[in-house]
């Protein structure tokens, strides 16, 4: 277990240093292939894909409010070295930012049923691909950690894991979750607090929903490296309890 546990916190430090050059960072993204699928609804939508090279357990990432930039992609890159068929979806069409303000007005933009309609579509390929094993889990960050749970109630998958994201859902809801939960959130989150995890975890608890809710002294997007609240060691610890949440789920 210990070397378990040393293996994944090496393997974060050598996340942490591509997210956090650039150069390095849209190299790794480089290498991953743009799919592009049909939803339900009718619409084209694209995303990053990574291959484990071997078939294995799926993982659908969901990006923050920057949309999908290379961070999110070198993180899918990094999924698939630990044997993951990856998909790193797009909800912004295309766009991107690193301006907080545009962000903002980016996500709003976001219709929950076009974003649901993208991530199931993404869901049921993944479940059905050929590179894949049937089993797929959900994870994002930030924007993408709300949008994650919210792909598991519309589509229940094996797992879910959220970053720091919007877990405001009523428990008529959560019941249709079918997998574990891993949740990763900040004492110092000014958005997401304890006023609205706690509930949350009450709901999970009395529907009898298996959930790890860990909490950290840190500020919301503590395992963001490019950004001014990275944590090195929290965000070390919570993708150690990622990869282990995801292994023994998947």
């Amino acid at each position: 277990m210990i070397e378990v546990e040393r293996q994944a916190l090496a393997t974060a430090a050598h996340l942490a240093a591509i997210l956090a050059d650039p150069k390095l960072a849209a190299s790794t993204a480089a290498q991953l292939e743009t799919v592009t699928i049909a939803t339900k609804g009718g619409r084209r939508v694209s995303g990053a894909l990574a291959k484990p090279g071997r078939k294995g357990p799926a993982v659908l990432l969901i990006h923050e409010w920057w949309g999908l930039n290379d961070q999110i992609k070198s993180v899918a890159a990094e999924f698939a070295s630990h044997g993951y068929l990856a998909l790193a979806c797009d909800l912004y069409k295309g766009q991107l930012t690193t301006d907080a303000g545009k962000a903002g007005a980016l996500m709003e933009a976001v219709k929950p049923d076009e974003a649901t309609d993208t991530m199931t579509a993404w869901i049921e390929w993944l479940r059905k691909s050929p590179d894949g094993n049937g089993k797929v889990a959900t994870i994002g960050w930030c924007m993408g950690g709300g949008m994650s749970l919210m792909a598991s109630i519309a589509a229940p998958v094996d797992a879910t894991v959220i970053y720091y994201g919007n877990v405001g859902q009523p428990a008529e809801k959560l019941a249709k979750l079918k997998g574990p939960v891993q949740g990763h959130f900040a004492e110092r989150d000014g958005w997401i607090t304890h006023g609205m995890v706690d509930p949350f975890a009450a709901n999970l608890k009395k529907l009898g929903k298996k959930a790890d809710l860990y909490w950290y002294d840190a500020d919301h997007a503590f395992a963001n490296p490019t950004g001014q609240n990275f944590v090195k060691k929290d965000a070390a610890l919570a993708w150690s309890r990622t990869l282990g949440f995801l292994k023994t789920n998947l």
